[in-house]
C-alpha cells in the first residue's frame, strides 16, 4: 500500500517508485518469522557455508577428537561396536549367488561353486593378507563411522609385490581417510579436497599417500593419482555437493566430552569419600590444654588404629572423634546420565538399550524401539552394501570368468551371473516364543518365505538344508527316530474307581422301540 510520497515519486520517476514498493514489500517478509530475529537471549546462529567450506576447517579435528574418544572413553567405544555389529555383523555382510537357468529357475549347482569359490577367495582377499573379508568390513565400518570416510581400492590382475593366495586374479586394499589429503587443492585439475572431480562433479580420480602420512616416513610422503574407476570412497555426508565425510560423533561430540568429565569427577569425589577421614574435636578453649613441644620441634600428628570394637581412651580433657561424611555417589547420577546417553543415541543413530546396557522395560517397549531402530541400521547397511560390498563382489565375477579354472554349465543363463543375494544382520529376538509362532504363521499363510526367513537370521537356505538332510542321515544311520514336537496338550489319565479299575464310559441308554 503506497502513500502519498510514494506516489509523487512514482508519478515523476515510475523506476524509483517501484523500487520503494519492493524495499517495503522486502520489510514486511523480514517480520514474517520470528526466528529470524535474534533477541537478548537468543542469538539464532546460522551457517550458510557449503559442505565443502565446513569440512575444509573442521574435518581433521572432528577425526582426531572421534578417535581420542573412542580410544579413552569406554562410553564411545561401546557406541561403534554396537553399530558395527548391528550394521555389518560378526562376520560382515553375507554374500548369496542366485544364478538362473535358461527357465529362469535357480541353478543350485551353479549357486554352489561360485558361493564355495568366493568362501575360498573371502578368506584373504585383502593385499596384506592378513584379514579375512569379513574382518575387512568391519575395520572398514568402524573407520567410517568413527572418522566418516573411508577408502577401498580394487587391484585387478597381477601385480607387483602381490600374490594372489587364488586363482582370481583380484585384491582389494582398505586405506584410512588419512592417505586421502585434506589440504591438496588445484582449481585448474578441478582437485577438491584431494579429489579430482569432472564439470558435472562426478570424482574422476584421487591423490592418495603412498604412506600413511601419520607415520615416522615423511620422506616419503607424496601423492600419486588414482583413477575413480579403481578407488571407492565410502563417505558419510549431511550435505548435497559435500566431498569429505564426518564423523557420526560430529553432533554429540561435546555431549559426550562433557559426560566423560562429569562422570571423572563423579569417580574422584567417590574415591575421596570412600577414604575414612577422622578429625579430633578439642572442644571449649578452657578445657584444652596445649602440648608441651620443645622449643625448635613441631607438633607430631596423632593416628589412631581402627579396629572392630575399639574404644577411644586416649584423648586428651575436652577432645571428641568425629568423622567426614559424604553423600557421594551422588543419588542424582544415574537418572542424569541415562537422559544424556538417550540423547547421544539419537545423535548417532544407535540404540540406548544396547550403548547403556539398559534393559528394563515390557516387551512391547522393547520391541517398538528395536522396530522403530532397526530402520538406522538397514539404512547405513544399505549404503555399505552398495559403496563397500557389491563393488569388489562384481569386480570378482569378472575376474573369475576370466581365470583358467572357471566352469560354467551349459544350461547356466549367464546374464543372471551378478545376481547377488546380501545378507544383513538380522533383528534379535527378544521373546523367541512369540517370534517363531509368528514366523510359522507366515509360512503357513504364503505371506513370507521360508529362504526369507533364513536369511533374516543371518543364515544360507543352501545351507540350512544341506545339513538338514546330513542330519536325517545320520538319524537313520543310527537308527534313531526322532520324535515330531507337538502342540496337543498330553492326555489326561483316567480315573480309577474304588476297585482300583479305570472307570468305563457309561453306555448310552436304550431307546424304546418306536
Amino acid at each position: 500500500m503506497s502513500n502519498i510520497i510514494d506516489k509523487a515519486v512514482g508519478f515523476f520517476s515510475p523506476q524509483k517508485g517501484v523500487a520503494r514498493l519492493k524495499a517495503r514489500n522486502a520489510l514486511k517478509v523480514m517480520g514474517a518469522y520470528e526466528a529470524t530475529k535474534p533477541t537478548r537471549t537468543r542469538r539464532n546462529p546460522s551457517d550458510n557455508a557449503s559442505g565443502d567450506a565446513l569440512m575444509e576447517l573442521s574435518a581433521t579435528e572432528l577425526r582426531g577428537q572421534a578417535r581420542h574418544l573412542e580410544q579413552n572413553y569406554d562410553f564411545a567405544s561401546g557406541i561403534l561396536t554396537s553399530l558395527v555389529n548391528n550394521v555389518v555383523g560378526p562376520r560382515g555382510i553375507g554374500v548369496e549367488f542366485q544364478p538362473k537357468n535358461k527357465n529362469g529357475d535357480l541353478h543350485q549347482e551353479f549357486a554352489r561353486y561360485l558361493n564355495d569359490r568366493f568362501k575360498e577367495w573371502s578368506r584373504r582377499p585383502e593385499v596384506t593378507r592378513t584379514m579375512s573379508f569379513g574382518k575387512a568390513q568391519r575395520l572398514a565400518a568402524l573407520t567410517w563411522l568413527r572418522d566418516g570416510e573411508v577408502l577401498r581400492r580394487d587391484i585387478e590382475g597381477s601385480a607387483p609385490g602381490i600374490q594372489n593366495p587364488t586363482t582370481v586374479q583380484f585384491s582389494i586394499e582398505v586405506m584410512e581417510p588419512d592417505f586421502l589429503p585434506h589440504d591438496l587443492e588445484d582449481e585448474n585439475k578441478r582437485i577438491v579436497q584431494g579429489v579430482e572431480k569432472t564439470a558435472w562433479g562426478k570424482p574422476s580420480g584421487y591423490w592418495l599417500y603412498d604412506e600413511h602420512p601419520g607415520g615416522n616416513k615423511h620422506w616419503r610422503m607424496k601423492t600419486r593419482r588414482h583413477s575413480a574407476e579403481n578407488v571407492s570412497h565410502l563417505k558419510m555426508i549431511k550435505r548435497l555437493h559435500q566431498t569429505r565425510g564426518v564423523s557420526i560423533f560430529a553432533c554429540v561430540m561435546n555431549r559426550i566430552n562433557d559426560i566423560k568429565d562429569y562422570e571423572e569427577s563423579e569417580r574422584v569425589a567417590a574415591r575421596i569419600a570412600a577414604a575414612m577421614v577422622g578429625y579430633i574435636k578439642k572442644g571449649s578453649p578452657d578445657e584444652y590444654t596445649a602440648p608441651n613441644i620443645p622449643e625448635g620441634e613441631s607438633a607430631a600428628n596423632r593416628y589412631f588404629g581402627i579396629q572392630p570394637g575399639m574404644i577411644w581412651d586416649d584423648l586428651e580433657a575436652g577432645e571428641d572423634v568425629g568423622m567426614l561424611q559424604s553423600n557421594r555417589p551422588s543419588g542424582l547420577l544415574t537418572p542424569f546420565l541415562s537422559s544424556q546417553h538417550r540423547m547421544v543415541a539419537a545423535g548417532t543413530m544407535s540404540n540406548g538399550s544396547t550403548i547403556t546396557r539398559d534393559y528394563n522395560g515390557t516387551y512391547s517397549a522393547q520391541r517398538q524401539e528395536l522396530v522403530e531402530q532397526w530402520s538406522n541400521y538397514e539404512t547405513l547397511s544399505c549404503e555399505f552394501i552398495d559403496e563397500f560390498v557389491e563393488p569388489p563382489v562384481i569386480k570378482w565375477i569378472k575376474m573369475l570368468q576370466l581365470s583358467r579354472d572357471f566352469q560354467a554349465p551349459g544350461d547356466v543363463d549367464l546374464s543372471t551371473i551378478f545376481n547377488v543375494s546380501y545378507i544383513t544382520p538380522s533383528m534379535p529376538w527378544i521373546d523367541p516364543g512369540k517370534e517363531a509362532v509368528a514366523n510359522e504363521k507366515n509360512v503357513a499363510g504364503v505371506l513370507e518365505a521360508p529362504q526369507t526367513i533364513i536369511r533374516k537370521r543371518g543364515g544360507n537356505p543352501q545351507d540350512v538344508l544341506d545339513q538338514t538332510e546330513l542330519w536325517h542321515k545320520e538319524l537313520k544311520s543310527r537308527q534313531i527316530v526322532a520324535e515330531k514336537p507337538t502342540d496337543e496338550p498330553p492326555d489326561k489319565p483316567e480315573e480309577s474307581s474304588d476297585s482300583g479299575e479305570p472307570n468305563k464310559p457309561e453306555e448310552p441308554p436304550n431307546e424304546p422301540a418306536k
